[in-house]
This record gives structure tokens, sequence and C-alpha cells, in this order.
């Protein structure tokens, strides 16, 4: 079912996504400040190619928690916010369910990206 789910997600948007966080990664790695950005930026574009079958584990330490809060208040809290309410539109419908559970998890990764793994 990952499979499947994975290829419909491609096709109705997961690559165009993917491309889009590749080249704000490479934006932010221009910088050798933002190379930490963009490598979350990069872990995103890897999650938005398939996130059908992968999981979020949160974690870090005191590093993790400092980067968390300059990037919530520069790009986190946006990207949480706009892949939540894609979220819920998805679950209005009883077939978007699923699209709408992997908008959930990419928000819950927009929130604190630092220290979070993609299993």
């Amino acid at each position: 079912m990952s499979v499947l789910g994975n290829i419909i997600w491609l096709v109705f948007g997961g690559l165009l996504s993917a491309l889009g966080w590749c080249v704000a990664g490479l934006i932010w790695c221009v910088t050798l400040i933002g190379i930490p950005w963009g490598i979350q930026c990069f872990k995103f574009a890897k999650l938005s190619l398939a996130p059908f079958g992968k999981t979020v584990k949160p974690g870090g330490g005191a590093p993790s928690l400092l980067a968390n809060i300059v990037w919530l208040l520069f790009s986190g809290l946006a990207l949480a916010i706009s892949h939540a309410v894609c979220g819920l539109l998805f679950c209005l419908t009883i077939v978007g369910i699923p699209f709408g559970k992997q908008h959930f998890k990419l928000a819950a990764l927009a929130l604190t990206p630092f220290g979070a793994r993609v299993e």
C-alpha cells in the first residue's frame, strides 16, 4: 500500500514539493551559516518524495533546541500551519485521509526538524 500511496503522492504534488525543497536547500547552503538549515530542507525533500511508510522520531539536545527555535521564528511555524491546513483539507474526504496524515507528519517535522530522524 505504501508504494501505491507514494506513487499517487508523487503524481499529485510530491515531486514538485521535493524539487522546491531541494532548491531551498541549495539556496540555504550558499552561505556557511545557512548550511544546517539547508540540510533540514534536504530532509524535507527526501520525505516529500516518499512519505508513506516513513516515521518521524523526535530527538536532539540543547543545540537542536536552539536551532529549532531559530527555525520556528523564520519559517517553521508558517510551514507547519500550511501543512496542517492541507492535512485538514485532505481529511474532508475519506479518500484523502491517508494523504492528510502525511501532511500532518510533515507539519510535525516542520515544527522541530533539528534532531528529528526520519525512519
